[in-house]
């Protein structure tokens, strides 16, 4: 396709290797006017590096603002120019990526309602092949890192050579503290998986609202994310989407500056030493825990054996309540919370329940 991008402008490599990179713009581009001025001031922050604007919107419901479509290409194109900000939208589809690239959107990232869908993400990859463009993905909305890893892997297969990731958190059933949890732990494995690529966090989505940005964007960047995307308007009230989670560029500056940036190393020799001290420390907790639970799978064994032998049902319900209710209660004085308690003695009955069941039925 004669119109993709062959290169990557050196302004855009600078920006992309940029950290933390920080990203921000309107949910959705509504008109020009507005576009023009929410990337003027945000530029006069001198904190942003990206320029992001929603110019297709997938909505959950018909009805909604479904966003001004192409014809908002070249209002960012004309923001790019005034400000030097480079751009990024999302694409959903492959005429989506042909438009985005024929007007020299710089980076582009796909949603979490396209990431879900592994024909969707294909079809992207297809039309990226030959493109020379940084693409973003964000996880999808459900919690499955292989939803994520497989649309990595097609763009990757595409040809597209930086990939980066970005954490808008997930859906969840009984969620009320966020619009979507965050659920951290998924976020950090698939950054342990794929070490080399870029994590950046969008707190916007994952709050819903305008109130915790800060919490939710502190708590990233404590976590060693590699940036932010956060949602900008030059009047958050009366935004056509999602008006209760973006903040005005001014406010974004705020909330920016407080933030404690934090680094993941240092070389002065007091804290490494330290910090080498205190990781062994935990290696032999960690060495002396696996042994304990090693023993405790050995009593699981014979526990397995005798039910066996009696012909008892491996799960017995009320002793595991008594286990979890007693675990609570220590825990509770320990400084240890009931949800980790929870989880991880879920973990440790599973892999009982495991091996009992290898021996009832061998």
């Amino acid at each position: 396709m004669e119109t993709k991008q062959t290169t990557i402008a050196s302004a855009v490599q600078e920006k992309w290797n940029k950290r933390p990179l920080l990203i921000s713009g309107p949910c959705s581009a509504e008109t020009e006017e507005q576009v023009m001025a929410t990337a003027t001031r945000l530029a006069a922050t001198g904190r942003i590096d990206v320029l992001r604007a929603g110019i297709w919107k997938p909505r959950t419901r018909p009805g909604s603002f479904e966003g001004i479509g192409a014809k908002g290409l070249p209002w960012l194109a004309q923001a790019k120019k005034i400000t030097g900000l480079p751009t990024t939208v999302e694409v959903a589809t492959g005429k989506q990526v042909e438009d985005a690239l024929n007007f020299e959107v710089d980076i582009l990232w796909i949603g979490a309602r396209t990431t879900v869908n592994p024909f969707s993400v294909q079809e992207v990859a297809d039309a990226l092949r030959g493109a020379k463009v940084p693409v973003l993905i964000k996880n999808p909305i459900n919690p499955d890192l292989e939803l994520w890893t497989g649309a990595v892997e097609r763009v990757a297969k595409a040809g597209i050579e930086q990939i980066g990731l970005i954490h808008r958190g997930f859906s969840s059933y009984g969620n009320t503290e966020y619009r979507n949890a965050p659920m951290w732990h998924l976020a950090i494995e698939m950054k342990r998986r794929n070490p080399t690529l870029p994590l950046i966090c969008d707190p916007s989505h994952i709050c819903g609202r305008r109130d915790i940005l800060q919490d939710v964007a502190q708590t990233a960047v404590d976590l060693d994310f590699d940036g932010l995307m956060l949602e900008s308007h030059i009047d958050p009230d009366n935004a056509w989407s999602d008006a209760k989670q973006q903040v005005t560029p001014e406010r974004l500056a705020e909330i920016l500056a407080a933030i404690t940036w934090r680094f993941e190393d240092s070389t002065e020799k007091e804290f490494v030493t330290a910090l080498a001290s205190m990781r062994e420390q935990i290696n032999q907790l960690d060495d002396e825990l696996l042994q304990l639970l090693g023993q405790r799978m050995k009593i699981a064994d014979k526990i397995g054996e005798y039910k066996k032998n009696n012909n008892i049902t491996i799960l017995q319900t009320r002793r595991w309540n008594d286990i979890l209710e007693r675990a609570m209660l220590k825990g509770d004085k320990l400084g240890l919370s009931r949800e980790f308690i929870t989880k991880y003695f879920d973990a440790v009955h599973l892999e009982s329940i495991h091996h009992q069941n290898k021996i009832m039925n061998a």
